[in-house]
């Protein structure tokens, strides 16, 4: 019998694990730190052994595999011994690869591809087909395929993930965009970040699709170094570049299979000039996938996005409260800031990832009154806009934050958390970051109306 060591016993982890057990290899989990109680549980069900708070190194590198948590990087010494050892590192997706026979669409990109990947698995799903969503979205895949197998499968793919991958081949791969960020993962180099993502195409074969942003600059860099033996198709936003799939007036046309679509913009259910991008990627890849434009149409209608993303929380006093709270890098926010015409009191800061907040000047200058900096260390995110925002304040509490909002915002006003930053100084994460901006302003709501 085959061992495999599984490291980090998180979602992902633990469906690795039991998906093993269930290939008939010897399994081991091992975690740093604690593992919960409920996943605790379904390992000492299934009989896989595990440790937590610790790592036996010996143990681990005596394994024939080891799937690894896509969070922990190859350079962690472990890592390093197992790799220099000559034992296969892969992650969690790579191992469901071998398991499933369903047709892939996998999405990765800087930014777009949590919405993008929603969407194609809302419209092939609402259209009929038996489809599953996976990935860093929703449950682990090797957890599902404990239960079946899918046609289809719609996988969002982050570049930690593609760096564990060996033989993953997806039917359609889309790349939504490129754009400096997670650099402390990858010694601070745009390039090997972008490389990394165009991984993820190496495996396709000539009868298949891959799916690129036409305007994104980086994007454009990688397809001339990389082979890809895919059929491109190119998105944009202007119908002169001449690509498969485009904004032309009030309508978003894709031409795919020798036919072209064409879908009202008044008929998707997501605001912003990303959203058209992200939707144009999605109504290409549902169509490449053998939906038609009825099928496309029904879907779009009843398709509602994920939480944190250009999310409305509430109209209060005139003032429109937005929570953005996924826009953890400067070109989500751009894309934030460009959603609104009228007076923005931006709340913005965290976790500063090497960001160069150059870009965003022009949108700032044009439309942010106010800047509100949330996190311990603001004095970057002050620096870059001293001299362009007329009122900046710094807090540490994201309620006195909406209470100063309330005091700068006038009627018509958006009060944007769009924070450009991470959220691990004073927050578990961006879910977290979000839900208390939601429950704050719903709150203040509240108290308003009583």
């Amino acid at each position: 019998m085959k061992n495999v060591a599984i490291i980090g016993a998180g979602e992902s982890g633990l469906g690795a694990a039991l998906l093993a057990k269930q290939m008939g290899y010897g399994v081991f989990v091992s975690d740093l730190g604690q593992i919960k109680e409920e996943r605790k549980a379904r390992l000492v069900e299934s009989g896989v052994e595990f440790e937590e708070g610790k790592h036996s190194e010996e143990r681990i590198l005596d394994s024939d595999l080891i799937v690894k948590s896509p969070g922990i990087p190859f350079t962690t010494p472990l890592m390093k011994k197992a790799v220099d050892k000559g034992l296969a590192v892969i992650d969690e997706l790579e191992l469901a690869h071998h398991v499933s026979n369903g047709k892939i669409i996998a999405i990765t990109g800087t930014n777009g591809k949590t919405t993008t990947t929603l969407l194609i698995y809302h419209l092939l799903k609402s259209a009929g087909l038996n489809v599953g969503l996976a990935g860093n979205v929703g449950h682990s895949w090797s957890g599902q395929l404990l239960q079946g197998d899918k046609d289809w499968w719609v996988i969002e793919t982050s570049s930690f993930q593609i760096d564990g991958m060996q033989t993953f081949h997806p039917h359609i791969a889309i790349l939504t965009n490129v754009t400096p960020d997670h650099l402390d993962r990858y010694e601070g180099q745009v390039e090997k970040y972008m490389k990394s993502k165009f991984r993820l195409f190496i495996n396709q074969k000539a009868n298949d699709f891959a799916l690129f942003y036409k305007e994104d600059m980086i994007s454009k860099s990688g397809i001339k170094e990389a082979k890809i033996r895919a059929k491109k198709h190119f998105i944009s936003l202007n119908a002169e570049n001449n690509p498969s799939a485009f904004l032309q007036g009030d309508e978003l046309v894709a031409k795919v299979n020798q036919e072209e679509i064409r879908i009202p913009t008044k008929a998707l259910p997501i605001a912003g000039k990303h959203n058209v991008i992200n939707a144009l990627f999605a109504i290409t890849a549902a169509k490449t996938a053998g939906l038609s434009q009825a099928q496309i149409e029904a879907g779009l209608q009843s398709f509602e996005n994920a939480p944190h993303r250009l999310e409305k929380v509430a109209e209060i006093e005139g003032v429109s409260y937005i929570n953005d709270s996924k826009g953890t890098n400067v070109e989500a926010t751009a894309y934030a800031l460009e959603s609104y015409n009228q007076g923005v009191i931006w709340i913005a800061g965290g976790v500063d990832k090497g960001n160069d907040y150059t870009p965003l000047v022009p949108l700032v200058s044009a439309r942010v009154k106010a800047l509100i900096c949330l996190g311990k260390d603001n004095v970057k995110l002050q620096k870059a806009f001293a001299g362009i925002i007329d009122e900046i304040r710094e807090t540490q509490n994201i309620k006195e934050a909406i209470t100063w909002s309330r005091q700068m915002a006038q009627k018509g006003d958006v009060v944007l958390l769009s924070p450009a930053c991470a959220s691990f100084d004073l927050f578990k994460n961006y879910e977290d970051r979000g839900d208390q901006f939601r429950a704050g302003v719903l709150d203040l709501k509240m108290k308003i109306s009583a």
